[in-house]
């Protein structure tokens, strides 16, 4: 992996893999990644449904089909700035509207696509407290392989911006020291990144079997 070690300098899993049989993606943890990796999404769902950055949830559901009262501003995290850019770089009005009609629902479906990380790893039996000695295997079919490569892409991009991940800097980060914080979250940007190669590599296959 390029000088760096999964999730922080431990050993990895082999990620995903296609099991033509049973046609379903299959994604292999050590206990100390799938832990990982549930943390890394309930995280972003958090980030996603934080106060500051929602509009009130309408309690009527035939209401709700027609709120378009959403925010037509960009949020000012600079990670959620990056999940959610301007439709309109050059149009302030028009971007502000755009958000305005979209970025409600785009949230609900970010915050399901990083639920179903967090849900599936629960029901393959992922204990509360990390536990080094037990290897969690996640089945999932193409729908929820798609919405787990969809989360992946959304960690990754908030990983990179706290970071300030910039293209063909790797050299930067293999030169800071094993210990400094940075090189061991850049380690986890890294191995999440593995871990969407062999998933979209998976999902190929799945398609192509179909």
């Amino acid at each position: 992996m390029s000088g760096f070690a999964a999730a922080g300098g431990r050993s990895s899993q082999p990620g995903f893999t296609y099991h033509r049989r049973s046609r379903q993606v299959i994604g292999t943890f050590a206990g100390f990644e799938a832990d990982l990796l549930r943390s890394l999404a309930g995280q972003m769902v958090e980030l996603l449904r934080s106060e500051s950055a929602l509009p009130a949830e309408p309690s009527d559901p035939f209401e709700a089909m027609f709120d378009f009262h959403g925010p037509t501003t960009a949020p000012e995290d600079p990670v959620l700035a990056r999940l959610f850019p301007d439709a309109y770089l050059d149009d302030e009005e028009s971007a502000g509207e755009f958000r305005r009609f979209t970025e409600s629902a785009l949230r609900n479906r970010k915050v399901a696509n990083a639920s179903a990380i967090v849900d599936a790893l629960d029901d393959a039996g992922l204990p509360d407290e990390p536990d080094d000695d037990i290897t969690i295997d996640v089945e999932l079919d193409r729908g929820a392989a798609t919405a787990w490569m969809t989360s992946l892409t959304d960690i990754r991009l908030a990983l990179a911006t706290r970071l300030g991940v910039e293209d063909d800097d790797e050299d930067r980060w293999i030169e800071l020291p094993e210990e400094d914080p940075a090189r061991q979250v850049y380690a986890i940007y890294h191995w999440t990144g593995f871990l969407q190669e062999t998933l979209v590599e998976s999902l190929s296959k799945a398609v192509s079997h179909a």
